[in-house]
């Protein structure tokens, strides 16, 4: 099964992933993940990605789209996969419509993870991060049990500049001129399968679950 998924930053694409991933066996691709990995490693691909990061720019499509082959031709997504990051854009979608086709394959469904933006906003400017261990918190829904220090390792807990509301609001606003099209682009296809995330993670995946044993994948 292979699957790409999309949602507004905020939208709980992460946790869907996860459980995702965790249920049938599927390889859980960031696109964060392989930058991280590549630039750690010291590869060819992950030393021009930071020459374009070192400098405050943009990686170019043309990096991001070669290290999403190098990563879908590694033994661990044999049994399937879930895209998260990629593709940001129409561009990007038809790059991997090239990539998969030279192995025959293409994707079985794209997870649209739909939250209405002021829930998004209200979610995550109330989200707080350790400094020390990444932990995450929220002040209204799982807060620190003393203010500022995290519960795990005793770290100062911060609100990421990401996370501010009129940042927030800055990124939805990228989301729908850039991303927001590849749903009407596979929509087109029938590979569409929605899930609401408006009020818990477990509806939300119950909905996909649904949808994607309408269309035989599971």
């Amino acid at each position: 099964m292979k699957l790409i998924i999309l949602g507004a930053p905020g939208s709980g694409k992460g946790t869907t992933a996860t459980v995702l991933r965790e249920k049938y066996d599927l390889a859980h691709i960031s696109t964060g993940d392989i930058f991280r990995a590549n630039i750690k490693n010291g590869t060819e691909l992950g030393i021009e990605a930071k020459s374009y990061i070192d400098k405050g720019a943009l990686v170019p499509d043309s990096v991001t789209i070669r290290m999403v082959e190098d990563r879908l031709s590694q033994d661990d997504v044999k049994n399937g996969y879930i895209l998260d990051g990629f593709p940001r854009t129409l561009a990007q979608a038809e790059a991997l419509d090239e990539i998969l086709a030279k192995n025959g394959s293409s994707i079985d469904a794209v997870l649209s993870i739909v939250v209405d933006d002021e829930i998004i906003k209200d979610r995550v400017s109330s989200r707080r991060v350790c400094e020390k261990c990444g932990a995450s918190f929220n002040v209204r829904f799982k807060p620190t049990k003393v203010e500022g220090i995290c519960d795990e390792c005793g770290g100062n807990v911060i609100q990421r500049a990401d996370d501010k509301a009129e940042t927030v609001a800055a990124r939805l606003k990228t989301y729908y001129e850039n991303t927001k099209p590849l749903v009407d682009f596979y929509e087109a296809r029938g590979l569409i399968v929605e899930g609401s995330n408006d009020r818990s993670s477990d509806e939300c995946i119950a909905q996909i679950e649904d949808g994607l044993k309408a269309k035989g994948l599971i």
